[in-house]
């Protein structure tokens, strides 16, 4: 059978697995035993009832085919598994084949780790045991399991009930509760949440249990009504010690800043943040912080904000960026001189704060670096390469996205680990002279010092882009960046809410669009993508001109809608472009502008518009209503 017809029996099996057929499962384990996608059918025949294989199982699979992309997620899912039976023991010996974790497996392993008696755990998880949005439900485990360390002191435990108390989190603030000596009663905290306002009319202010209740009916009331709770946090502050105070004002200033979407941006949520300063900051609150003060220019506050991150936090380029926007407002000599420092150093990389520094120190982007092609023995290594070979199998055989994408994304991954910039080209350019962009783009986004900007930014449809924009308009280069984050150049990409094609245009929009430009609507026409770009350049300069002529404007609303956009513009005076996409309250939204003004930056360079600055298209952001 020839090689072809063995991959191609990919598909036939995925089948079986989904029918539950292990028997037809196993008669393609035999037939494909010595294809690149031979391990798929062992994969799902153990991947039946995960939770009954034995550890030694898993580790013969990752020990048969090592490092490799499902041997890593059915080590990872089998240890999951394991720790919802809370069999710790067994999921021990696989642990070491778990090498790359999302966020829930990453939980699961820490609970492992603690059961074994590992210590460290508890510090590295710091940020687990203070979440209080939605997290996992192995970080919700793992959270409840550091209840029990002797290594959290009294005042993490104060910290972590505190916050589960604002956020109404009952039956887990009692447990934490009970940690540090204190019985509280479901039955009141039920009669609290009913009527938040009443409680507080009345509420004793002596004992620990007392103070408890009292940040539980403040967060109750500020989360049904902000104003409300604004008025009476004052009185419900009166006579408790300094830190429950803080904890008060932390309580209302930070259910202010997690509801912009629902109350708006209000200087008074900033103030009672600053008046919370000195108790402890989880780091979700002094994120919301930070993006309070960056919202309010108020740039001690942010440097205070900034400073109560955690290590970790404070590394990431977006809060240095801060750090040194902050600092430059300061009169003192030094302070400018961090602020330049940060700036140089930050200058160095390419993407949206790297950006911003450069811009900060008037340096233009001058051009694209030399773009590197990769060496003849890179394309022979690639054909060599197990995880690339699995990957290219899957996308020629047509088989699930979801699949063809792991394998992809594992074997960039390998590569970049082995700092193999070489290799990750040679896949980046057969991808892209497949025209399969959104995997070329991914793989050339991680090389770390030989680049290719051809592959990272495509431009594909150039001349149906570049028309379709000049009529309707609007930057081409624009326009590009916008469909590099919407599709990554996908043609059939569809999303959740069923929007489509190259410019991720929804169907009422696009109906909406065909009405302005006097034609007939055809759903059909979406996906044809000179339809596609026509009318998604169209809405594109339509939501512009909606917003001010604002390209920060017109994007945030491309992605969250333009009543959403308008609505988080400034009120009483106009903010720096930074500022305003730096506080959008939806991280979607928020990262989207950013990776499109970056894109869009690289884009002008490569469509020849001369030296680039990403500052020249994030001009301030007018106050709402003045069109």
């Amino acid at each position: 059978m020839g090689v072809q017809a063995a991959e191609a029996q990919f598909n036939d099996a995925l089948t079986a697995a989904n029918a539950g057929n292990t028997e037809l499962l196993q008669q393609y384990r035999a037939a494909m035993q010595n294809d690149a996608l031979g391990y798929y059918p062992e994969y799902w025949i153990l991947n039946q009832n995960l939770a009954m294989q034995s550890a030694n199982q898993i580790i013969s699979f990752a020990q048969r085919y090592p490092q490799s992309a499902m041997a890593e997620k059915l080590a990872a899912d089998y240890v999951e598994e394991k720790v919802k039976q809370a069999d710790f023991a067994t999921a021990q010996p696989v642990l070491q084949y778990v090498t790359n974790p999302d966020q829930a497996e990453s939980c699961a392993v820490a609970q492992v780790r603690a059961k074994s008696g590992d210590p460290l755990v508890y510090a590295e998880y710091k940020d687990v045991w203070l979440t209080t949005n939605t997290q996992p439900e192995s970080c919700t485990g793992l959270g409840r399991m550091m209840l029990s360390s002797p290594l959290l002191t009294a005042e993490d435990r104060q910290q972590r009930l505190w916050g589960q108390l604002r956020a109404g989190q009952s039956g887990q603030a009692i447990a934490t509760a009970q940690t540090i000596g204190l019985n509280l009663s479901l039955a009141q905290l039920n009669t609290i949440q009913a009527n938040p306002t009443a409680y507080l009319w009345t509420a004793p202010k002596s004992t620990a249990v007392d103070h408890a209740y009292l940040i539980y009916a403040l967060g109750r009331l500020a989360d049904s009504d902000l104003n409300t709770a604004f008025s009476s946090v004052k009185r419900a502050a009166e006579s408790v010690p300094v830190s429950v105070q803080q904890a008060l004002y932390r309580t209302v200033g930070y259910i202010g800043g997690t509801t912009v979407m629902k109350n708006n941006f209000n200087r008074e949520v900033l103030n009672y943040l600053d008046l919370s300063y000195g108790l402890p900051f989880s780091p979700e609150e002094a994120e919301i912080y930070a993006r309070q003060a960056i919202r309010f220019s108020a740039w001690e506050s942010l440097i205070r904000a900034l400073d109560a991150m955690s290590v970790n936090q404070k590394q990431e380029d977006r809060w240095q960026y801060w750090l040194a926007r902050a600092s430059e407002q300061r009169a003192d000599r030094s302070s400018k001189k961090v602020a330049e420092n940060i700036y140089r150093k930050l200058a160095q990389g390419d993407d949206y704060h790297n950006l911003l520094a450069r811009d900060r120190l008037g340096q233009l982007t001058m051009g694209t670096p030399k773009s590197t092609q990769p060496s003849t023995q890179a394309m022979q290594r690639l054909n060599q390469d197990i995880h690339f070979r699995r990957a290219f199998s899957l996308k020629n055989i047509n088989a699930p996205a979801s699949y063809v994408n792991r394998e992809w994304n594992w074997a960039v991954r390998q590569a970049y680990l082995n700092n193999d910039d070489e290799l990750i080209l040679a896949a980046a350019k057969r991808a892209h002279e497949m025209s399969w962009h959104d995997r070329a783009i991914y793989a050339a986004d991680r090389t770390l010092n030989k680049h290719n900007y051809e592959y990272r930014y495509p431009m594909p449809y150039q001349n149906y882009v570049v028309s379709h924009s000049q009529n309707a308009g609007i930057d081409p280069a624009w326009a590009y960046g916008l469909m590099r984050q919407e599709s990554r150049f996908n043609t059939v990409a569809r999303s959740h809410v069923g929007a489509g094609g190259l410019m991720q245009i929804m169907p009422d929009t696009a109906k909406l669009v065909a009405r302005q430009m006097g034609e007939t609507y055809n759903p059909a026409a979406l996906s044809d993508m000179n339809t596609n770009i026509r009318y998604g350049t169209f809405y594109l300069s339509t939501i512009q001109r909606q917003l001010s002529s604002s390209p920060v404007l017109a994007t945030a609303g491309y992605n969250a809608g333009p009543n959403r956009a308008r609505r988080w513009q400034p009120e009483f005076q106009s903010i720096a472009a930074d500022q305003y996409t730096e506080s959008i309250p939806l991280l979607e939204t928020r990262d989207y502008v950013k990776h499109v003004m970056t894109n869009a930056t690289h884009y002008g360079l490569l469509l020849g518009q001369g030296a680039q600055s990403v500052g020249k298209r994030m001009q301030a952001i007018p106050l709402r209503n003045t069109q």
